[in-house]
């Protein structure tokens, strides 16, 4: 078995409007297509991943604000868990987790990154306001460990604390990439919103459907996610979806 890394980071980027409606099953389909089996940092098609095994965090603090970062943490790992219907717990223990989280300064940064992600995913720093990284089996495209770093004062300093929070892990569940086929999402760099969009509640849904499955190729994909998308039309899960996002505990916490 051979781990392959993959690497999310958000990124400083302008606004910008795409006509498309979310709610479209064309859209929709094309979007989970550039979101779940591309990558930022690799060009061309890549297979569809994600976990099966329960997903297991555990924070390390090296700044202060444990509490809210933790809280804020918390909220969105519960609301995807809720929104994906997989398990996601907070552990005591570092040995026991699979999701390691590290909230550290700018100045640790690099170092952070290289210990939790290895050399290779410092380069991808630059640029960056916080980075998130994931760790599949080559043979079965299962996500088997992921790592987010956050420098919180670098975060804070651009106003993107609650954005590194919610996209990074968001992220490291299986949809890697950042496309302006996707709007309004997290997805999207020049998304203006930090939390969970109607749409990024369908690709989440779409993805953790048992009927895709890691390793699946584009090809493969495409006639499922086509049913798919066309069964929530008819059960009224697109409908709501608006619901289903706004129903997050970070919520609370927009002013």
């Amino acid at each position: 078995m051979r781990i392959w890394p993959v690497v999310t980071a958000l990124l400083f980027s302008p606004l910008a409007w795409s006509a498309n409606t979310w709610e479209d099953p064309a859209f929709i389909e094309q979007a989970f297509v550039q979101v779940a089996l591309r990558n930022e940092y690799a060009a061309g098609a890549k297979p569809l991943v994600k976990w099966h095994q329960p997903i297991k965090v555990w924070f390390e603090h090296k700044v202060a604000d444990r509490d809210l970062h933790e809280a804020l943490t918390l909220a969105q790992l519960k609301h995807l868990a809720w929104v994906t219907g997989h398990s996601i717990t907070q552990v005591a223990h570092r040995r026991d987790a699979n999701l390691i989280w590290v909230f550290t300064q700018q100045s640790h940064w690099k170092s952070d990154v290289q210990r939790e992600m290895g050399a290779a995913a410092a380069k991808h720093i630059y640029g960056a306001v916080c980075l998130g990284n994931y760790r599949t089996r080559s043979d079965t495209h299962e996500i088997v460990s992921a790592a987010v770093v956050i420098p919180a004062d670098q975060a804070r300093s651009h106003g993107k604390l609650l954005a590194c929070v919610v996209e990074e892990v968001t992220q490291v569940m299986g949809l890697p990439n950042d496309s302006e086929q996707a709007y309004p999402s997290i997805f999207n760099d020049k998304t203006p919103d930090s939390l969970l969009s109607p749409l990024d509640v369908i690709l989440l849904k779409l993805l953790y459907e048992p009927a895709l499955k890691p390793g699946m190729s584009e090809q493969q994909v495409r006639p499922i996610l086509r049913t798919l998308i066309q069964r929530y039309k008819k059960d009224g899960v697109l409908a709501q979806a608006v619901q289903i996002s706004h129903s997050s505990d970070l919520y609370d916490w927009l002013p």
